[in-house]
């Protein structure tokens, strides 16, 4: 389960934690649709990790008093890698 402080790498990572961040705030997807302008739908399409476009995502986001910060990726470390792609076989030849 993805939270806030973790890395976001996938547009699906980003949905749900935008959506948690929703959920753990208790805000209505119709009122971060007013406040953004958006329709609701693209605020779900955006939760599911589906397209949308770049100002909508912002829009969104400032309705939600969020903003988004960028860091150098860096190398995995072996949990990252293990919770993406599962537990490390060393039997496998």
């Amino acid at each position: 389960m993805w939270r806030m402080k973790d890395k976001i790498r996938l547009p699906v990572e980003l949905g749900q934690a935008i959506q948690r961040e929703r959920k753990d705030r208790r805000l209505k997807a119709t009122d971060i649709a007013s406040r953004s302008g958006r329709a609701r739908n693209v605020l779900y399409r955006l939760e599911r990790g589906e397209d949308i476009t770049l100002a909508s995502l912002f829009d969104i986001l400032s309705a939600m008093d969020l903003t988004i910060r960028l860091e150098r990726l860096g190398m995995p470390t072996l949990e990252e890698v293990t919770a993406r792609f599962g537990k490390v076989d060393d039997d496998a030849s």
